[in-house]
């Protein structure tokens, strides 16, 4: 029986992949480049809508692997209850760390420096000076503490803050000191004077930054959401923002795109760009490096990297 992978980047862009499979060119297009039963290694479309990246996999009868291209996976879960019994679902470990490390110190400096506030005073020709907050000497809570999350700390470093604290769904201890577990998340809240959020969406985290998140957080201090949007209650978030008591700088949001009208753009003391944590020239040579490595280890039957789940597998 044919073997096909199918790819979102053209196979003659990547060099290196292992002899043997048929690469299929698929990045969303309404037809399938060949029948989707002869598919064993689907690498799912980057950037696509839920829907269009689950449509072929209902008859993909044949499907040993599904590889994002992405840290999570809550795109592709809706479609996981057509698969066959031990597919091995892998995700994008290692390709957006850099990008999205780089990212979230952008939003921090610029919100914290004022950098939004610069740029429209320039547009006036208007020489805004003052006072603004450094990142120097503030307490910093990292709310996901994977691998992005260790990119971040590791970028934040040189910046001088005072501490960083880490939280994840388990407690452990790093080189760098301990990640509290979630249920402690209450007691430091209030002592960060910037929240980054860099957690998957599970049904754990899914409204974590709530109106009870967001209170405990002290007067003043930085909301940073590069994780998913729904992470965020985002009515709980206008409230506080409403206020003047927080504020916040958003790659992410819900829903998204956000409409013209929605007053998430209005609203004080945010700022929001457009879901470009992981889209920039570091992508695509750590994603040929990640597809390389993950089809030989597949061809040399060699364990995969990044297996997030099997389905058909307990969860005991």
């Amino acid at each position: 029986m044919t073997a096909d992978v199918w790819l979102p980047i053209p196979p003659d862009e990547i060099e290196g992949l292992p002899e043997g499979p048929d690469y299929r060119f698929w990045n969303g297009a309404e037809d399938f480049p060949a029948d989707p039963a002869d598919c064993v290694f689907y690498v799912v479309p980057y950037m696509k809508p839920s829907p269009l990246c689950v449509r072929p996999l209902g008859r993909m009868s044949n499907l040993r692997v599904v590889q994002t291209l992405s840290a999570g996976i809550d795109h592709v879960e809706p479609g996981l209850g057509h698969l066959p019994a031990g597919v091995r679902l892998c995700n994008a470990r290692g390709v957006h760390e850099a990008s999205t490390g780089e990212l979230t110190l952008a939003l921090i400096l610029a919100s914290l420096r004022g950098i939004p506030d610069f740029v429209r005073a320039q547009d006036r020709g208007e020489w805004l000076g003052g006072f603004r907050p450094a990142l120097a000497d503030k307490n910093v809570l990292i709310v996901g503490y994977g691998s992005i999350g260790e990119a971040i700390e590791d970028r934040l470093v040189p910046f001088e803050v005072a501490r960083v604290a880490r939280v994840a769904r388990s407690e452990r201890t790093t080189a760098r000191g301990p990640v509290h577990p979630l249920t402690e998340l209450p007691a430091l809240l209030p002592e960060a004077d910037v929240v980054i959020l860099s957690t998957p969406l599970t049904e754990t985290t899914r409204g974590l930054a709530g109106a009870d998140f967001l209170s405990r957080m002290k007067d003043g201090a930085l909301l940073v959401n590069v994780a998913r949007g729904p992470v965020v209650d985002t009515k709980a978030l206008l409230a506080e923002l409403e206020t003047g008591r927080i504020t916040a700088a958003l790659d992410v949001t819900d829903p998204e795109p956000l409409a013209r009208e929605h007053p998430l753009w209005r609203a004080p003391g945010v700022l929001i760009s457009p879901h470009v944590g992981g889209p920039t020239s570091a992508f695509l040579p750590r994603a040929k490096r990640l597809l390389v490595d993950q089809v030989r280890r597949y061809m040399n039957r060699e364990p995969l990297r990044n297996v997030i789940l099997t389905t058909g597998a307990s969860t005991d």
